[in-house]
């Protein structure tokens, strides 16, 4: 699969099917390389296809909560491993160190609730169950947000995508507009804190 189509929802999901959207759940949700995967799209491109009987939307509910909340649980173990140092290694073409910077200075200002508000915010969301480890976040606090966002995530996304494809006549016509909304939405408020950090 080129490049384009790993990040392709629609590709994905036509190709690798059920295991494709549960793996790039996984991996995006808390494997520091994963960070530049799909994530709101793909499951609310699964969610749509779900409504026209591509895939089963029972499968996508269970599978893809219990990948969303494991992914976030390995960033967090690897975090509590690798500690402090992880700031100091060097960039390389699945590592900037700027992602997991700009991690930590949210976890600075949300605390404990960033796990559950990082879920909606692309790139942060996968640095931040790592930098929860490095913080030694405790495990039972940091499990109980990861569940609730997991759960919040997984099945808003993936509802969303199963209600439209059943409410909106033809509107696979629509697909690819309500994507790239979905996407340009998911990077607003990291873009809003962007700015906010380079104003102050």
């Amino acid at each position: 699969m080129s490049l384009h189509s790993i990040l392709d929802p629609l590709t994905i999901i036509k190709t690798l099917g059920l295991l494709g959207v549960v793996v790039i759940t996984f991996v995006e949700s808390g494997l520091f390389f994963g960070f530049f995967l799909p994530g709101d799209s793909l499951l609310f491109t699964a969610g749509f296809l779900a409504s026209q009987g591509f895939i089963s939307i029972w499968w996508l509910l269970v599978l893809c909560f219990i990948a969303a909340v494991a992914g976030d649980n390995i960033g967090y173990y690897f975090g509590r491993k690798t500690g402090p140092m992880i700031f100091k290694r060097e960039d390389s073409l699945f590592f900037h160190k700027k992602h997991i910077e700009r991690a930590n200075l949210f976890y600075q200002k949300h605390g404990k609730k960033t796990i559950f508000f990082a879920r909606f915010i692309p790139i942060i969301r996968t640095f931040v169950p790592i930098v929860a480890g490095i913080a030694n976040m405790e495990y039972k606090t940091f499990m109980r947000y990861n569940l609730i966002g997991g759960f919040t995530w997984t099945w808003g996304m993936l509802g969303m995508g199963y209600i439209l494809g059943n409410l909106i006549p033809n509107v696979e016509k629509y697909l690819t507009p309500i994507i790239l909304t979905i996407i340009a939405i998911s990077f607003l408020p990291a873009i809003i804190e962007f700015f906010r950090q380079r104003k102050g």
